[in-house]
């Protein structure tokens, strides 16, 4: 059997696999294992022999998944989870919203405006798209609906807001995207900046718009709120301003790397909680487990497509590719163009690591050869793979937000609600592709 049709076909496998919702991991690991056994059988083109096939497979696969989850870069995933999980229990992203919350209120549609503020808040310190639309859809969503907002309205508004954890940094598809590209994530998490808050005054002014339109669906709540309460507020979120300047201004002044602004940011997170009595013994034990399942899966799935990354790589499949755009001379703009699309089309049923870490081996080749920038690349995937959060059928956002509602907010009316933004995300990344500074201008400027 040809090496390039055992890819081919392991590939197209993966994908049927990971459409069937089968855990990536297990998916890519053992479509590995299977594939580049095959490979090894079938070498030099004579009849399958058993025996030939099982050293260099168990060699080959072993070796390069020891190799990647001992890679030092891999302990920023870890690191920014328990960030995450604690600062929640600390109650530090929480007085991001509160201050948001108070000081717009009084617009029409400002608790939603102060959702997508908590939501960027909340992804400034954690680098998790999920865990930032069922944290903040807990926070967010009922004191929306007390103050009489429509369902829509208050969903949609935090499943699009937890999306800036993709690319706000700092994200762990950015941290996944510099290990496999081996680009620096240093520099990724800068790139995401500019782009990631001009998502957020895109979200904001969607809502503004919204409101406009249809008052009754985001009313000025009947509140008396002073101008100390306001102060105080913004005071009380000075914990994760502190984070925030610690990771951004702490990579982009040379002071700290990712990994040592990580693990400063959760001791001060720890420390703070406990002086603070917000956070618990018990509460910072479940923060633990917590960060400890999802770090372990992502490092499983992480794993298992390095694997699989290494038996494309075996086959040949990445080289007919680029030598198939080569033998129809397609231009830059048309690759790039089939690049776009298949993450758009991909990302309405897949889980967005498991596309990421799939697709790269293919693309990244491509990229390169068209002279591109792999920084800029790096943001222009994210902010796909942002998109493909929340669009239908299998937005996970919107089903993470309707299985926080329950019946009170069937996926359907959540969906209805954020077509009103993929608008706005659209013209986002037509910016980000059009002006490549906007990416790259943090980054090229870092001291």
């Amino acid at each position: 059997m040809e090496p390039t049709t055992i890819g081919l076909v392991g590939f197209i496998i993966a994908l049927i696999l990971m459409g069937f919702r089968l855990p990536i991991g297990f998916a890519l690991a053992g479509l590995a294992i299977t594939c580049t056994y095959l490979f090894f059988g079938f070498k030099y083109g004579d009849e399958f022999q058993f025996a030939r096939a099982v050293h260099p497979t168990m060699a080959l696969i072993s070796s390069n998944a020891f190799e990647f989850l001992h890679s030092y870069p891999l302990s920023l995933v870890p690191l920014f989870i328990a960030l995450g999980h604690i600062a929640y229990h600390a109650e530090i992203t929480t007085e991001i919203y509160y201050a948001g919350r108070v000081w717009l209120s009084k617009i029409p549609g400002g608790l939603a405006m102060a959702s997508v503020v908590g939501c960027g808040g909340f992804s400034a310190i954690t680098g998790s798209s999920v865990a930032c639309a069922a944290a903040m859809g807990r926070i967010c969503i009922p004191e929306m609906l007390r103050f009489k907002y429509s369902t829509q309205l208050a969903t949609s508004t935090v499943a699009v807001g937890g999306t800036l954890g993709s690319l706000i940094p700092p994200s762990v598809l950015f941290i996944l995207y510099g290990l496999f590209t081996e680009t620096s994530v240093n520099k990724l998490f800068l790139a995401g900046v500019i782009p990631g808050l001009l998502s957020l005054l895109g979200f904001i002014t969607v809502i503004f718009i919204w409101t406009k339109i249809r008052p009754q669906d985001g009313p000025v709540p009947d509140e008396n709120i002073t101008s100390r309460d306001r102060w105080m507020a913004t005071v009380r979120a000075w914990p994760a301003v502190l984070l925030f300047s610690i990771i951004i201004g702490g990579i982009y002044g040379g002071i700290f790397t990712a990994t040592e602004a990580a693990a400063v940011c959760v001791t001060i997170a720890t420390v703070y909680g406990f002086a603070s009595k917000k956070l618990s013994l018990k509460n910072f034990m479940s923060a633990m487990r917590e960060t400890a399942l999802q770090t372990a899966s992502i490092f499983f799935i992480a794993a298992g497509a390095k694997m699989f990354v290494a038996f494309v790589s075996l086959t040949g499949l990445t080289r007919e590719v680029m030598a198939l755009t080569e033998y129809y001379q397609m231009a830059d703009w048309s690759i790039l163009l089939v690049i776009v699309i298949m993450y758009l089309i991909m990302g309405m049923f897949l889980d967005p690591i498991g596309i990421m870490l799939l697709t790269l081996p293919f693309v990244i080749p491509l990229v390169e050869g068209m002279g591109l920038d792999l920084i800029w690349f790096g943001v222009v995937v994210v902010k796909l793979l942002e998109i493909g959060l929340i669009t239908p059928p299998v937005g996970l956002n919107v089903f993470i937000i309707g299985s926080v509602m329950g019946k009170a907010a069937p996926v359907h009316t959540i969906f209805r609600g954020v077509i009103n933004f993929l608008a706005m995300d659209i013209i986002v990344f037509a910016l980000i592709v059009i002006f490549p500074i906007l990416s790259l201008l943090l980054p090229n400027s870092q001291f």
